[in-house]
């Protein structure tokens, strides 16, 4: 029997910037520790991502014991404490999602505003601000910081191998921008996950990932194209959305490291029906 393995752990310490593969990292209550601990806001208080922002992509983050370190094409590093002290706390909205932040510094907006040509201010959650995750598809006691909905995102290598299959390319996994990969299983075998183990953890896994504009943008270049997009369209559309992707939810915090056996605890239709 084919052994399931966890291939690769990513996270993404600013919502929508770049992220960074690990070996071993812990998952705290809200997910994978630092993912998605910051995001940017408009002076509107919304989020901002590559959606509208493709440029985003060229922040490269690299985390420190002490900082967080965001570096980009013709700029200084920016450094910025891991847990700051203070800050003003701003109503600030994802999607449907009103939720506090707190503000990290002027000189870190100034930064970004003049990297992006956009005006923004950086915010980060602190520990003992709660976002719950949508109660359609979690616990009360599940919660997030500041991904768009879930703290996981799983995609096996073999989806994207058939996807590449498709359209004749070889697009990297970052694309995608999952947190946890897995190697040995078939393509798309994480449809019809329900319940799996990664080394000590539980994950549920109640809702595929339905596809934006991201996985066209090129994060080494930030030019967008028509694939996956196009493909995913004509493969892997329902109700009119594309999927690519299962969101997950974790049952305990632990230890994760590249090299986890994964074992499949329950499984049920595919999400999507396709």
């Amino acid at each position: 029997m084919a052994q399931f393995i966890l291939s690769q752990i990513i996270i993404y310490p600013v919502k929508s910037l770049a992220g960074i593969s690990v070996n071993s990292w812990p998952v705290t209550e809200k997910g994978l520790q630092y993912d998605r601990k910051w995001m940017l806001i408009d002076p509107n208080r919304q989020f901002l991502s590559q959606r509208t922002l493709p440029t985003m992509a060229l922040i490269k983050t690299e985390l420190t014991s002490n900082n967080l370190i965001l570096s980009a094409p013709g700029m200084e590093h920016l450094s910025i404490p891991l847990a700051p002290v203070d800050g003003e706390i701003i109503d600030s909205t994802i999607w449907h999602d009103q939720c506090n932040a707190r503000s990290v510094s002027p000189e870190a907006d100034q930064w970004l505003s003049d990297f992006l040509k956009r005006e923004c201010r950086l915010v980060y959650q602190p520990d003992e601000i709660i976002r719950q995750v949508d109660p359609r598809y979690g616990q009360p006691a599940d919660k997030v910081a500041f991904a768009d909905g879930f703290p996981f995102l799983i995609i096996s290598e073999n989806s994207l191998a058939i996807l590449n299959q498709q359209m004749q390319l070889s697009l990297p996994m970052t694309r995608f921008r999952p947190n946890l990969v897995i190697s040995g299983c078939p393509g798309y075998a994480e449809d019809s996950w329900r319940k799996i183990s990664v080394g000590a953890i539980d994950f549920r896994l109640p809702k595929p990932c339905s596809r934006c504009s991201v996985p066209a943008i090129d994060p080494e270049t930030a030019q967008t194209g028509k694939e996956p997009l196009a493909t995913l369209s004509r493969t892997r559309k329902w109700q009119n959305k594309v999927y690519f992707g299962q969101n997950a939810l974790h049952d305990q915090c632990g230890l994760l490291t590249v090299g986890d056996a994964v074992q499949v605890k329950l499984t049920g239709a595919n999400q999507p029906p396709l």
